[in-house]
């Protein structure tokens, strides 16, 4: 049975009711939805209380990416709805690494300031270390939970004391809200990015799932595939995974955004996961489409977090 929650669960049009022949889609867009209008009504209230406090949001790009910018407006755009001040602070692409380390270090040590991200990948022509940015991020205000204070934690299943990554976050969120219960099942995780892959892995371990973690080198990838109760896929390969290796009624959660050519739309190409969703959603129980599953909740995670955190600093 689904959970009441999980309102944004809908069978494909003119397969209602034929779950054994076609999965149900897991709208991101709505979950996202239920999420904002929850912190809206929650940043509110925080504020009609504490009168001057506002949770803000800094979100650092180095470079110019296009990518990157469609993203940074996406996030700023989620901020605003809900009442979170975010600001853009972009540096350009011949920033060096002691300039980027220095804007950091000035919003950590800003006390209105309740999180920070850094837009990845960095845009720079100089040689800059990711890996050490993202680890000066002060751990308190981490909201997209990539420093190595917070992965730690994480890895070792201190859930409650440290920022978890949006997209595992958000793709956590949608598992719930399928009513399948984590517990004891058997997950596989394709892909092992920091980013993605080895929190997701980390979550649905201290969720109590038996977890299989796959990638370039693992052998007979269908086989694995085959026998997972949850799938997660974030591999970056274009509808890599097939519908016939997956399970019967399997929970399918694709987080893969790549393009390939497409002579039928006006850009030529078109966006799709890394799981090829025609056949996928013959056989699985429920499916994350793309676009509109799992981006959305990554935004919605990260406004959550900026202000949960915007809570716990702004008394």
């Amino acid at each position: 049975m689904l959970s009441s929650g999980a309102r944004w669960l809908s069978m494909a049009p003119g397969l209602q009711g034929s779950r054994h022949t076609m999965a149900t889609v897991i709208s991101g867009k709505k979950a996202s939805r239920l999420v904002s209008e929850r912190l809206k009504e929650e940043v509110g209230k925080m504020r009609s209380q504490f009168s001057g406090f506002r949770p803000r949001l800094v979100v650092l790009q180095v470079g110019d990416r296009d990518d990157s910018n469609l993203y940074i407006s996406t996030k700023l755009k989620a901020a605003a709805e809900i009442g979170i001040e975010a600001t853009h602070v972009r540096l350009p692409s011949t920033a060096t690494q002691d300039e980027v380390l220095q804007s950091i270090v000035s919003v950590n040590q800003n006390p209105s300031v309740h999180g920070l991200i850094v837009q990845l990948p960095l845009d720079s022509v100089r040689p800059v270390s990711t890996e050490l940015i993202t680890d000066s991020v002060c751990p308190e205000k981490d909201v997209d939970g990539l420093s190595c204070v917070n992965a730690g934690k994480l890895s070792r299943g201190n859930l409650s004391d440290c920022f978890i990554p949006c997209t595992p976050n958000g793709c956590m969120e949608l598992i719930r809200q399928t009513g399948v219960s984590v517990l004891g099942k058997h997950a596989v995780v394709i892909g092992r990015s920091r980013i993605v892959g080895a929190p997701m892995r980390d979550l649905l371990l201290w969720s109590h799932a038996t977890v299989t973690s796959c990638h370039s080198r693992t052998a007979d990838l269908p086989a694995q595939v085959g026998r997972a109760d949850i799938l997660v896929v974030g591999a970056g390969r274009a509808e890599m995974v097939r519908g016939e290796w997956l399970k019967d009624g399997a929970v399918v959660i694709d987080c893969g955004i790549n393009h390939v050519p497409d002579r039928t739309t006006a850009s030529g190409k078109r966006v799709v996961g890394d799981v090829h969703y025609a056949s996928a959603n013959q056989r699985a129980g429920f499916i994350t489409p793309v676009p509109g599953g799992v981006g959305p909740m990554t935004v919605a995670m990260l406004m959550q977090g900026s202000e949960k955190n915007w809570r716990r600093l702004g008394r």
